[in-house]
């Protein structure tokens, strides 16, 4: 089969990386499998298979817009797609929304805990809006997140609420909807039109629970995603054949679902 999409990686610049993970490392009590650099990511790609990788990058003040979108478009190939930020009390995030489109990139990453927001409040709504009015990709962190206290910013019945109101837009639920609160996901998301990636999950939920959200959810709406570099595609990899979903479900949730995802952009 042909490589694999990775629609939920992480990334730095070669000066940030060196302070980021380990600072990281220690937030979160977590050990990265590489060092952040765009360089150790490609030869991670190269080694276990992944063809293209979504970078997430998070902007945790609104003056940091331009710097990402910058770095953005030097790492921007074929193989890394970069998803800039904003931040949501940016009073130009509507524009700069409109700049990102602009620029020819293909989504937005948004956090929740790092970017502290509530992920239906009504003042994010102009920026969902124009979002899906431009058909760009919204990868949202869903879910608890490691390193923050347990306040619930991005629950279930949260994205719920955002996709009624929104339902155009191409909002992907990470960590298969809501990380640790996969009940949650199962009773009100599974089995909806929205995408959810299978990023840093796999090794945390029961077999049993993965497989019947994944089952009853629509095929087309599942992605393959690390959470690199909290986790690695071939560890990844051998999480999602443990399911046994079936040759067909596996290849579209390892490339089909991510390069349609991306084309319709």
């Amino acid at each position: 089969m042909p490589g694999i999409i990775d629609f939920h990686a992480h990334a730095f610049p070669d000066q940030i990386a060196a302070r980021a993970i380990p600072y990281l490392e220690e937030e979160g009590d977590v050990k990265a499998n590489h060092d952040g650099r765009i360089s150790s990511l490609l030869a991670i790609m190269d080694r276990e298979g992944v063809d293209k990788s979504v970078i997430c990058c998070i902007a945790t003040r609104p003056s940091q817009f331009e710097a990402i979108v910058s770095w953005s478009k030097q790492i921007s190939s074929d193989r890394i797609i970069p998803f800039p930020s904003f931040h949501p009390d940016d009073p130009q995030a509507v524009e700069h929304i409109s700049q990102i489109k602009e620029q020819g990139f293909k989504g937005i990453k948004m956090h929740p805990y790092y970017q502290q927001f509530f992920l239906d409040d009504e003042k994010l709504y102009p920026a969902y809006e124009k979002i899906s009015e431009l058909g760009l990709i919204l990868v949202m962190h869903t879910g608890f997140d490691i390193a923050f206290p347990r306040i619930r910013r991005c629950d279930p019945r949260q994205i719920l609420n955002v996709m009624t109101r929104f339902p155009e837009l191409k909002m992907v639920t990470t960590h298969l909807g809501a990380w640790q609160q996969w009940a949650e996901v199962e009773n009100l998301l599974a089995g909806r039109k929205i995408y959810m990636d299978i990023s840093y999950t796999l090794g945390q939920i029961d077999t049993q629970t993965a497989r019947r959200i994944i089952l009853k959810h629509p095929r087309e709406y599942l992605l393959f995603g690390t959470d690199s570099p909290w986790s690695g595609p071939q560890k990844t990899y051998k999480q999602l054949q443990a399911l046994e979903l079936g040759d067909e479900r596996e290849e579209l949730i390892l490339r089909k679902n991510g390069l349609a995802l991306l084309e319709s952009v």
